[in-house]
């Protein structure tokens, strides 16, 4: 029996983000692209197997070893080209990257704009502290996320992880 494209992309992931950890310094940081794909899959009711591995590897251009090529080779374009568009090019000064990021996730596949908002929703979810300046972050992130996939609102699945998000800035 063939392992699926999530199952490989979770493994592939683990492996990826081995000795990572969250800003509180005890979470694996891995907890935080599972949660993003349990939230493409459970919240906002998005079953596309690219999405999933998405998802799962959203991190892994950004925050490890791994490169684009690594995930074309192992899980094709399609999910390379979105993890790709997830990528913030640390080169570039901040205002720079910050336009450079949200203009390749304007031109990418649905699926990047999506995992975006599993992944401002997850961040939003797991603040720590509360603190006001915080929560003024968060939601600038969620304002961003929630631009970017305006134009796929008549898909159902962005539909209803737009509507979670814009819960998440009231």
């Amino acid at each position: 029996m063939n392992e699926s494209l999530w199952q490989r992309a979770a493994s592939f992931a683990a492996r990826a983000h081995l000795h990572g950890v969250r800003k509180d310094e005890r979470t694996p940081y891995i907890a935080h692209p599972f949660r993003v794909a349990m939230t493409v899959r459970h919240v906002f009711g998005c079953e596309d197997e690219i999405a999933m591995a998405v998802a799962l590897l959203h991190d892994t251009i950004e925050d490890t070893t791994t490169d684009y090529d690594d995930l074309e080779e192992q899980f094709g374009s399609d999910v390379a080209d979105c993890v790709a568009a997830l990528t913030k090019t640390k080169s570039l000064r901040e205002d720079e990257r910050e336009r450079a990021y949200d203009a390749a996730l304007a031109q990418a596949d649905w699926r990047a704009r999506l995992v975006k908002l599993a992944d401002v929703y997850d961040n939003a979810m797991d603040l720590c502290p509360q603190t006001p300046e915080n929560q003024r972050k968060s939601r600038r992130r969620c304002e961003r996320a929630l631009a970017l996939a305006a134009a796929d609102a008549s898909r159902p699945e962005v539909a209803r992880a737009i509507e979670c998000v814009r819960a998440l800035t009231q």
